[in-house]
């Protein structure tokens, strides 16, 4: 004959979930997981503005190259580093895309000379661009110093 013992019986009782802890663990599950896919969105929306971003800083590089290849040689009058000569121009930006994300950016360009030193040339390119995903605009710049060729 089983005896059953009262402790035994009062264990067994209690060896499960309740339905408010399994909610809970569901919750917390449930955050947790779109924690995740939250966090996913954030990195891949942030490296494709950087793509944006360092394609729109190479077409900046790239226009100032061309200005700062302009000639100019006070002593013959040659002097085609002005910033009439380099006219607001638009571009793609060089991405890595197969006829999706075409973003155009802006290329402006603005040469000074400085009043102390009249055989020196600063030159800035602003390259405007627009971020699709928040219609925001932002602009990459590059600067330089020039003297003239001699």
């Amino acid at each position: 004959m089983k005896v059953l013992n009262a402790n035994k019986i009062k264990i067994r009782s209690r060896a499960g979930f309740t339905l408010v802890e399994v909610m809970v663990s569901f919750v917390i599950a449930g955050i947790a997981v779109g924690g995740i896919i939250k966090g996913y969105t954030v990195a891949s929306r942030r490296a494709e503005w950087s793509a944006y971003s360092l394609a729109a800083q190479s077409m900046a590089i790239k226009r100032l190259e061309q200005v700062v290849a302009a000639p100019w040689v006070p002593q013959y009058n040659t002097d085609q580093l002005v910033t009439n000569n380099f006219p607001p121009n638009v571009e793609f930006l060089c991405l890595p895309t197969q006829q999706t994300n075409l973003v155009n950016c802006t290329n402006y360009t603005t040469i000074t000379t400085f009043t102390n030193f009249s055989l020196m040339k600063m030159v800035r390119v602003d390259c405007v661009w627009m971020f699709f995903a928040n219609q925001q605009v932002f602009t990459n710049t590059v600067a330089t110093i020039r003297a003239p060729n001699l």
